[in-house]
């Protein structure tokens, strides 16, 4: 039986998606979480792709010195049911790149729940956007907060930073398509197939996450870079960065998708990848390969029961120079015949 505030065994589709018991609230001049300087606080952990995404809205806005934020410990994740959760290090010197809570001190996320809602039977998941004055979580949704970010602090930014969008109006119809399979075959469908209880049920969804790459690899090279829908940087790249980031270290042992990797069979999103962490501002602070590969090896025991952490690959992201003439750049794919099947399925 689980103990009181403990959530309930999951399935891998809530897993991913979460429950409903969730927070919505946004930042907005006219509604009950107004845009101040400080007065929100962020808590992430530095390992999972979803509050990747919320944190990168952060940096690329700069809403650094606006937000600030608690990281949570990489592990332990807490037992099958995700009881007690993620922990926060007893000090800043604890675990590299975790901090304690810097608003209530806690030992765990749980807490930071509790106070908000002393009955919450949900997920105690990252990322969680706390409003200081309220006392009370605004949201914890991370696709809702990727979008939120990008707009509710504009009245706070200088001109250059109030016009920085991911979710420009020309390309909104582009965005909407791609991200429709993109978070269904790849952002999520790793997990799917890393979760996958069965055979049967993982020989279905790593297909679709090639499938997946396959198309990515082409739009860029017909879209010509250096973003995946050419000149300006959108949501599809923060969507598709905070995933590709981890596949060649993490996805392609741990979770078992291993028909190809993105430094050997995608030229294309290798290129694109490494000028995002390389050469725009934003990525590479925010990501932290110690947390992300210790997260998954030594909070999965299913997965992973030694929790040995492997050394590779290495390097993390390759340092080739961006190739910004994309003619000169093979277009890559994994031509495994389901693969290519349900590529062609694919819209966009």
């Amino acid at each position: 039986m689980s103990s009181p505030g403990r959530p309930s065994a999951s399935t891998v589709t809530e897993h991913l998606a979460g429950t409903a018991q969730s927070w919505h609230g946004q930042i907005n001049p006219s509604g009950p979480f107004p845009p101040e300087k400080g007065r929100y606080h962020l808590y992430i952990g530095l390992f999972c792709p979803f509050a990747h995404r919320a944190n990168l809205v952060r940096h690329l806005k700069n809403l650094t010195e606006l937000i600030d934020i608690s990281i949570v410990k990489p592990y332990p994740k807490g037992d099958e049911h995700g009881w007690p959760g993620w922990q926060f290090p007893a000090s800043n010197e604890e675990y590299s790149g975790a901090t304690i809570d810097h608003l209530f001190g806690s030992k765990f996320l749980h807490e930071v729940y509790f106070k908000d809602d002393p009955g919450y039977k949900g997920r105690y998941s990252v990322p969680v956007l706390w409003d200081k004055q309220t006392n009370s979580i605004v949201n914890n949704e991370s696709e809702e907060l990727m979008r939120n970010l990008q707009t509710g602090f504009n009245s706070l930014l200088s001109d250059e930073d109030a016009n920085v969008t991911l979710y420009p109006e020309h390309l909104r119809a582009q965005i909407d398509e791609v991200s429709t399979w993109m978070q269904r075959d790849l952002n999520t469908g790793v997990y799917k197939a890393g979760f996958a209880p069965t055979q049967e049920i993982y020989d279905e969804n790593v297909p679709r996450v090639f499938a997946a790459l396959n198309k990515l690899d082409k739009l860029l090279a017909a879209n010509g870079g250096p973003y995946i829908l050419g000149t300006h940087l959108t949501e599809l790249d923060v969507r598709a960065y905070a995933t590709i980031i981890r596949f060649d270290t993490i996805y392609v042992q741990h979770f078992k998708c291993n028909l190809g990797s993105i430094r050997h069979d995608y030229p294309q999103l290798n290129n694109w990848l490494g000028n995002l962490y390389w050469n725009v501002k934003g990525f590479r602070e925010t990501t932290e390969f110690r947390h992300i590969k210790e997260n998954y090896t030594k909070s999965h025991g299913d997965i992973n029961p030694k929790a040995i952490t492997p050394m590779g690959p290495w390097p993390d992201v390759e340092e080739g120079g961006y190739e910004r003439d994309l003619r000169k750049v093979r277009v890559g794919e994994v031509r495994h015949p389901r693969v290519l099947e349900l590529e062609g399925e694919l819209p966009g």
